[in-house]
């Protein structure tokens, strides 16, 4: 457990193990099949209930009892057919298994097994068009303006940051902390294991310190366009492309380009050594280059706290431990996304997601809506709080003689040996850090002591990525599901 509720990973484990699996025959049809994994239980003992979910609000529901016999299979039919799909609407069917008669600790009405299929139907989005004073740009020493009585957007060459978004008079952005380049997590336990902290440390240099190589502001029409390149440590670029309309509304569009350099040549730490067996750990010719992440981040007032999200979860989840996490819509606030694992490190993140809202108690907040689906955190913490290698703690030395007491080399040990940070060292800044990724890479977990994150859960540095998100300034609640109807 962590603390008061159960580890994350525990959605994973439990739908692994799920006795009860579900097949889809034909969703656009409502067929579908129901597998049973007991050996010696009929599901006739279990309730299925069933619901259809429009970007994960229920509107639709029902159940029904199967005769399945142990180790067999059998198909039926919901009526959930012929649904007509509405613009920036996603649908799913979602099946849960719960018991009818108590169990030696299992009570009535638990949830034994779970599953869901998304709806074949798709539906157009309104292109957007937006209403609102005309927009100017301009020069302003080294930072480059986007303005009308309505509207501020600010991006600062020196620093490389947006270092301010308003809307109504209503500043975004805290301390001047805007959209930056992200590459970096807090490395996690494995990460230490397989020496990415060292492996890849070129990506937390490509995180601070920004070289902007290039930033012009221009108008198309209406609309002000804003274009940063970032020529990263790596030999490659990062180019943020800002397109803000009249009304606030700001569409980001990014690309990241490869690069053909090799990751840090590291030794095999002494733990895999010991190990008595390490999957993956055949000498590899080439050490590939990869990307813990590739995102942005941005700081948020603390009073946008509230985060209500569609995409994977409830809890915490990766790409590479996710399948037990449904897609839905959830409502939480960033001091509860945070994980306080033991030793700090990365923590709260979803996947898959598809837009999240963070807004204050009066409904007024920021929508971020993915072109596609999106990662992201929303933390009261920074990263650089969860890193151990930023912390003044020191290292945690084996100190298993006494020559290693006397000999404790620091340059060797740096971002390459734990530090002995605790969670007690984790204290909530005065502002929300939101980090919006295209991808980060799987936590890996085979074991702590060599395994790297599995082919296909990375993101090599040899590819050339594209993607984005738009932010769309929100007044009410009721404005999100409007503006979830464009193509921005």
């Amino acid at each position: 457990c962590i603390r008061d509720r159960p580890h994350p990973a525990m959605a994973e484990v439990k739908y692994v193990h799920q006795n009860v699996a579900f097949d889809a025959v034909d969703v656009a049809a409502g067929k579908y099949r129901a597998i049973n994994r007991f050996y010696f239980t009929n599901l006739r003992k279990y309730t299925i209930r069933y619901e259809l979910r429009a970007n994960g609000i229920p509107v639709k529901k029902g159940s029904l009892t199967l005769d399945v016999a142990p180790q067999a299979e059998k198909e039926f039919s919901i009526p959930v057919k012929n649904v007509n799909g509405k613009a920036g609407v996603e649908y799913y069917v979602h099946f849960s298994v719960v018991t009818t008669q108590p169990e030696p600790l299992i009570p009535v009405g638990y949830e034994i097994a779970y599953e869901q299929f998304r709806l074949p139907v798709e539906a157009n989005k309104i292109a957007y068009k937006a209403a609102g004073p005309d927009l100017g740009c301009k020069e302003e020493g080294s930072t480059l303006v986007v303005s009308s009585p309505k509207v501020y957007f600010a991006f600062d060459r020196t620093s490389g940051m947006v270092t301010s978004y308003k809307v109504n008079g209503f500043e975004y952005f805290d301390k001047e902390t805007g959209v930056q380049p992200n590459f970096w997590r807090a490395p996690n336990d494995n990460d230490y294991g397989n020496s990415n902290p060292k492996r890849l440390q070129i990506w937390k240099a490509s995180s601070h310190n920004f070289k902007v190589s290039n930033a012009a502001v221009r108008m198309e029409g209406k609309n002000a366009l804003l274009n940063v390149v970032y020529d990263l440590p790596a030999g490659n670029q990062y180019c943020v492309d800002y397109k803000i309309y009249p009304d606030g509304v700001v569409n980001v569009a990014v690309k990241f380009t490869a690069t053909d350099q090799e990751a840090v040549k590291t030794d095999v730490p002494e733990d895999t050594h010991l190990a008595t067996y390490t999957p993956g750990k055949k000498k590899e010719k080439k050490d590939n280059l990869e990307v813990p992440r590739i995102g942005i981040r941005f700081h948020i007032p603390q009073d946008m706290n509230i985060v209500e999200y569609f995409g994977r979860g409830p809890e915490e989840n990766y790409i590479d431990r996710n399948a037990g996490s449904m897609v839905g819509r959830y409502k939480t606030i960033a001091d509860s996304m945070y994980v306080d694992y033991v030793r700090p490190q990365e923590n709260g993140h979803r996947t898959d997601t598809r837009w999240v809202v963070l807004s204050d108690k009066s409904g007024r907040g920021l929508l971020v809506q993915a072109d596609k689906t999106i990662g992201f955190n929303a933390l009261r913490n920074t990263i650089e709080d969860f890193d151990a290698e930023d912390s003044s703690r020191p290292y945690q030395w084996r100190n298993r003689s006494p020559e290693e007491i006397e000999n404790h080399d620091l340059d060797e040990a740096k971002n390459a040996m734990r530090k002995m940070t605790h969670v007690n060292d984790i204290i909530p800044r005065d502002f929300v850090e939101v980090s919006v990724d295209m991808k980060q890479q799987g936590v890996a977990g085979y074991d702590s002591w060599g395994a790297k994150v599995q082919p296909g859960y990375t993101i090599p540095a040899n590819q050339n990525y594209e993607w984005g998100f738009t932010f769309v300034p929100i007044r009410a609640k009721a404005d999100v599901d409007k503006s979830l109807r464009y193509d921005y």
